[in-house]
């Protein structure tokens, strides 16, 4: 089995960059970026196996975590939610805390609700959904107990 406590960190470039500034100072510097909470989301890879970790913008609802699979508009989700699509098991960092947490996509009037809430967090959300003929996932993790 994968040790999602163990994974291997995204190509260089900002999303490298704002990774390593949040594990190296414990969600000191990091989790706010650009004016938004950023947490790190933890996933197993689907094909590979291997356990991947992506900073994202997120938000809060009722003690859960939002995420929204943007992937800023393109036609294809982004590999974490694959990923997590597959294996719902994730590990989660906010801030020092870290947790796992069982992923599940929104749908209905609960994805319309949340997706309010997370565009109020990052407007442009809206703008990428323009973007693509794919209804953008907004996911919700909730703390394994």
């Amino acid at each position: 089995m994968t040790d999602l406590r163990q994974p291997t960190d995204p190509s260089p470039g900002w999303q490298l960059d704002h990774l390593k500034e949040y594990v190296e100072s414990d969600g000191e510097h990091g989790h706010i970026w650009m004016g938004v909470p950023c947490l790190l989301l933890t996933t197993k890879g689907r094909r590979s196996g291997i356990a991947r970790r992506t900073p994202l913008i997120y938000g809060e609802d009722a003690g859960r975590y939002l995420l929204v699979a943007s992937k800023g508009g393109s036609p294809d989700h982004p590999a974490w939610y694959l990923n997590l699509d597959a294996d719902p098991r994730v590990l989660v960092q906010v801030k020092d805390e870290v947790f796992e947490a069982d992923a599940h996509t929104a749908t209905g009037a609960e994805r319309a609700r949340l997706w309010r809430e997370m565009t109020k967090i990052w407007p442009d959300y809206d703008t990428y959904q323009t973007k693509t003929d794919r209804e953008i996932p907004v996911v919700v993790l909730t703390r394994v107990s």
